[in-house]
């Protein structure tokens, strides 16, 4: 499917995939990077304990909280700019983190670091979107997934190895992530102006901010991703590491296969998302989100959790882009990126409550209850999977920009 897209493409759309690709892969080489050592980070050099984690999860999601108003701010900037200065802004964070020595002192860098990589989170979805039309956005948006898998892999072998040998510190890793957004960020600079897979002359207009009733599935959809992951994300490398001893080469062999896993299967489910639709796929993700979660919680061995958390690791990528393109088929071009915004704003909005709730409810309980809470968050995302309808729910200004698009064709054919 990829390849019938690309030989139909416009030259700008393929120098824009070409560029996105750059972007997504260094964007991804920098996540890993930092990820794939931050806990031991935290853990062995700042000495941070459980309810810590809560605490600095929450504090790193209050950006993405407040994601809705910075895109505001910026909504005269165009999409691939505001990509790119969000990269610069994470080059920064991520550069910096090894120069703290308290939870006090990582603070900054976390909120510098995290202002960057929501926006980047939000707009990736808007620029990979922008190089097709809605019924290939889950191909495209796929192939992007597993182009970041790629460079998550190659980021998590390189840490593997120099950590293994003692080549690098993580001061030297976090340096190094730095610069891997930066090139990410020179990349976004190329990025052309696009709507549906044509250049315009100027950046398409959006509104600062779009709250809409009838994108109200794509906000509940955001809100329960929101609270389900942020649980395990906040816990789940970190049970690994504390509670069964899971070393830094150990969570790097680890990453690796879920990249390994992640490059094969997130283009299959794109394609999937386009030839299947959003409700099925989205409901066959909850299902093994719940398998995953009970397996954490409930079977006290080293194994099965990284198997768990291999599960979990591959599919949490594709409800985002389900959503995402879901939300594609029924707004209008113009409200996809402030939406997408929205959607993670209150994506956000549970992410630093349930991360706060979890480890104080770590205080008193074991690592299981929060990942049985998860898993209610999981079954409830099933139950709004169902009512999801793109042709039956377009909004009113999608259907009006659909029959202007058809006014020019007609008037071609006669």
């Amino acid at each position: 499917m990829l390849h019938r897209w690309v030989e139909t493409a416009s030259p700008a759309a393929r120098r824009g995939f070409v560029l996105l690709a750059i972007m997504s892969a260094a964007f991804g080489m920098s996540m890993a990077m930092q990820q794939n050592v931050v806990t031991n980070y935290f853990e062995d050099v700042l000495g941070l304990a459980g309810p810590q984690f809560g605490y600095i999860t929450a504090i790193r999601e209050i950006p993405g909280f407040l994601l809705l108003f910075l895109t505001a701010l910026f909504y005269r900037m165009s999409i691939p700019r505001l990509t790119a200065w969000a990269l610069v802004l994470l080059a920064i964070g991520y550069g910096l983190f090894g120069v703290s020595n308290s939870f006090w002192t990582v603070t900054p860098w976390v909120i510098i670091s995290s202002m960057g990589y929501h926006t980047v989170l939000q707009t990736q979805h808007a620029l990979g979107m922008s190089l097709t039309t809605a019924d290939r956005a889950g191909v495209v948006l796929g192939r992007m997934s597993a182009i970041y898998s790629g460079g998550s892999l190659a980021a998590m072998l390189l840490v593997f190895v120099t950590f293994r040998q003692g080549w690098i510190s993580f001061n030297g890793a976090f340096v190094l992530a730095g610069l891997l957004a930066l090139i990410g960020a020179i990349a976004a600079f190329g990025i052309p102006n696009l709507r549906d897979g044509h250049e315009v002359p100027h950046r398409p207009r959006r509104e600062p901010i779009v709250i809409r009733r009838a994108y109200r599935y794509y906000y509940y959809l955001s809100l329960l991703d929101g609270a389900r992951q942020q649980i395990f994300f906040s816990f789940g490398l970190w049970v690994l590491v504390n509670h069964f001893r899971l070393s830094v080469p150990g969570v790097s062999a680890l990453l690796v296969v879920v990249s390994l896993a992640s490059m094969v299967a997130g283009p299959w489910i794109g394609r999937m998302i386009d030839v299947r639709g959003e409700r099925e796929v989205l409901g066959a993700i909850n299902v093994a989100y719940i398998a995953a979660l009970l397996g954490y919680a409930l079977i006290d061995n080293l194994y099965i959790a990284a198997a768990c958390y291999l599960i979990y690791s591959l599919i949490f990528p594709l409800s985002s882009v389900g959503a995402a393109t879901y939300l594609r088929k029924i707004a209008p071009v113009a409200d996809v990126a402030p939406s997408l915004a929205t959607g993670l704003t209150l994506q956000h909005a549970a992410a630093v409550i349930v991360p706060i709730t979890a480890g104080f409810i770590l205080n008193f309980t074991g690592y299981q209850i929060p990942f049985l809470i998860a898993c209610v968050f999981a079954s409830i995302t099933i139950l709004v999977t169902r009512r999801l309808d793109p042709v039956a729910q377009r909004s009113p200004a999608k259907l009006a920009e659909e029959e202007a698009s058809l006014v020019p064709a007609t008037a071609e054919a006669r």
